[in-house]
């Protein structure tokens, strides 16, 4: 409309030799990418009565020329305004699809269970995507809570399929194997027999990095088997602990190459401690000088604060610090152990 008020206004205010009235045309043009089909038509239709009442003032101004242009883009842009509204709802329903895969893929965690505060985190590098290669899960069972945290090698829909692979194998054997190890042998096999029957494009073959927890209700510790992961890191007291594996473990679908070797680490986890699990794309996010995040440095001034909190700022802080954008996905967990004076309130 602005478009359209300003060539009419030229074209009423200056001398017929400089032919505004032939812009005419652009103004349906441009509501196409905007309006739906009948307000276009109008707008076409108001043009060619604005290029009608020209003709009374300007008899030379080649109008049927200029009406017919009016016309035929009005014509056009009616069905282009058709077309663009059918593939934005193409594209409704699509994202619709979207979000349901990333409620069953990441389905939403408990903010507690029994004495652990649990608060993830996931951020998609590329802003119109909703599901990626990385992955969280926690379950209550009797051996006590264990989550997981993993990330597929590349991107794209092999590798979300994989990670579901994954989870869904996680979410059926954490209830029943007594042992971590027992646990990762069944993602193992999963993922193996995922990429067999589902070959990646563009890689040879599907392997996950993958950290799994255990902790045990009442214990004041947990159990961490790290295939390959970044390490988690502990606040305890103030004190920013990472917990490197004392011996590496074979991350998921490479034990045919490095061997079946798995070890379970333990370290202390009482009332008041926090824990951050996460994937790669947290410590790998890079500022302008291409520095590395510094997540330790940061957990020192900010690992006090409530898990939600917590991944609430950690969110802030890596946009800022990757100057808006992000070139991998990212997913944490934030685990606290709750105070006894807390549980009693």
């Amino acid at each position: 409309m602005i478009v359209t008020v300003l060539i009419a206004g030229l074209a009423f205010s200056t001398p017929r030799e400089i032919a505004f009235s032939r812009l005419l045309p652009a103004a349906p043009a441009l509501a196409a990418a905007l309006w739906p089909v009948l307000p276009t038509a109008l707008l076409g239709a108001l043009c060619l009565l604005i290029m009608i009442g020209l003709s009374f003032v300007y008899s030379d101004l080649g109008t049927p020329y200029t009406a017919a242009a009016i016309a035929a883009v009005t014509l056009a842009a009616a069905y282009a305004s058709h077309l663009r509204l059918q593939r934005e709802e193409t594209l409704f329903q699509v994202r619709l699809v979207a979000d349901a895969a990333q409620k069953v893929l990441l389905r939403p965690l408990p903010h507690r269970i029994q004495d652990v505060e649990i608060e993830s985190l996931y951020l998609a590098a590329q802003e119109q995507a909703r599901i990626g290669g990385d992955f969280y899960e926690a379950a209550d069972t009797r051996y006590g809570v264990r989550l997981l945290i993993g990330d597929v090698r590349g991107k794209g829909l092999s590798a979300v399929g994989a990670a579901a692979a994954v989870i869904n194998c996680f979410r059926e054997n954490a209830y029943d194997q007594p042992d971590l190890r027992g646990i990762i042998q069944r993602l193992q096999i999963t993922i193996a027999r995922y990429s067999a029957a589902i070959p990646a494009d563009d890689q040879p073959e599907h392997f996950a990095t993958a950290l799994i927890a255990e902790i045990p209700y009442g214990s004041r510790r947990v159990k961490i088997l790290n295939c390959g992961h970044p390490p988690p890191v502990f606040v305890r007291s103030g004190e920013v602990h990472v917990l490197e594996p004392t011996v590496p473990s074979t991350p998921l679908n490479l034990a045919a190459l490095l061997g079946d070797h798995y070890h379970v680490d333990i370290a202390a986890f009482g009332p008041g401690d926090q824990m951050l699990l996460y994937t790669d794309g947290v410590t790998e996010t890079r500022d302008r000088t291409g520095a590395f995040f510094p997540l330790p440095d940061w957990m020192r001034q900010h690992g006090v604060a409530a898990p939600d909190e917590l991944l609430d700022r950690l969110h802030g802080d890596l946009l800022h610090y990757g100057g808006g954008r992000l070139d991998d996905d990212i997913a944490a967990l934030a685990v606290r152990c709750r105070n006894p004076s807390a549980q009693e309130q």
